[in-house]
């Protein structure tokens, strides 16, 4: 079997037909040069160049060889350049999970930053609830997810990657609508889209939280586990809702969105978390690139 450097030698000589000048182009003197040529038209089992002392021109074997040759050098390059590049994570695949509820702001721009510093990493994207998550990440299924707190972080790394204040969503036209930020007293006994303590247990143990801490019992009128159904609810007149300042990217026509205050301060938290032990050199660079662009407040 020929050798890539055979076959180097052999493009030089049937490029320039000048054992001469194809020496020099490679850095080597003419006898090696020879003996490589040679070696190649024993392995390939037919002469190549026809040699002389005036001239050097191929043979019919040769000019058949000699686009398969530059193929054959081509994709050997071409090999080399995209696993460094692998080697490096700048090429390669990323499985990234998401919870439904940050696809709405944290998941677009992301994106559009990985798009820039990331171009030719595949991304394979996976929304699923944080346990789902958890599951898929242990089992080598994902690379990295962004999860809701609590999670048992001694099995993974981990870092905050978000952490968000919550809006009040009013239906357009509300008595609270015409202020430019609203009293969490202020929702004591109005009707309150919730949510769902199955579907959304971490946001609906936050606002509970804040409604125990507050000493506010607005009235529930319905628990969903989605921040757009919640927001279909206002729209439709139902009541008002408390959720994630990431909702503000859904445009419903009749929902408005004001600022909280409140004694006391409610936040949400994103997690980015990954096995310790996962090798894509895919994840180091995206784990560099969010933590030098992490929009957490912390």
């Amino acid at each position: 079997m020929f050798e890539m450097s055979q076959l180097r030698c052999f493009v030089a000589v049937a490029e320039q037909l000048h054992f001469g000048h194809a020496a020099a182009s490679l850095n080597m003197t003419q006898p090696p040069l020879s003996r490589q040529i040679q070696l190649l038209e024993r392995a390939v089992g037919a002469p190549l160049l026809e040699r002389s002392s005036r001239s050097v021109r191929l043979t019919p074997a040769g000019r058949v060889f000699l686009p398969e040759a530059r193929r054959i050098l081509r994709l050997s390059e071409s090999a080399i350049r995209w696993t460094q590049r692998v080697w490096r994570g700048e090429a390669g695949t990323l499985r990234i999970g998401f919870t439904a509820a940050s696809g709405y702001g944290m998941l677009p721009d992301l994106m559009s930053r990985m798009r820039d510093a990331m171009p030719d990493v595949d991304v394979v994207l996976r929304e699923m609830v944080t346990s789902a998550q958890v599951e898929a990440l242990a089992g080598g299924m994902l690379d990295v997810g962004f999860v809701r707190p609590p999670v048992d972080l001694r099995r993974f790394s981990s870092r905050t990657y978000l952490v968000e204040k919550f809006v009040l969503a009013v239906p357009a036209g509300h008595a609270l609508d015409g202020r430019s930020s609203v009293d969490i007293t202020t929702l004591h006994d109005q009707p309150f889209i919730m949510f769902s303590p199955d579907a959304a247990r971490y946001f609906h143990d936050i606002l509970t939280d804040l409604f125990d801490r507050t000493r506010i019992q607005p009235r529930v009128v319905h628990q969903v586990g989605q921040m757009h159904s919640m927001l279909g609810l206002v729209d439709a007149g139902f009541g008002v809702a408390i959720l994630p300042e990431a909702a503000t990217r859904l445009h419903f026509r009749h929902v408005e969105y004001r600022p909280i205050h409140a004694d006391v301060e409610i936040d949400a938290r994103l997690e980015l978390i990954w096995m310790a032990d996962n090798d894509n050199p895919a994840l180091a660079r995206f784990l560099d690139m969010t933590e030098a662009a992490s929009p957490s407040a912390e």
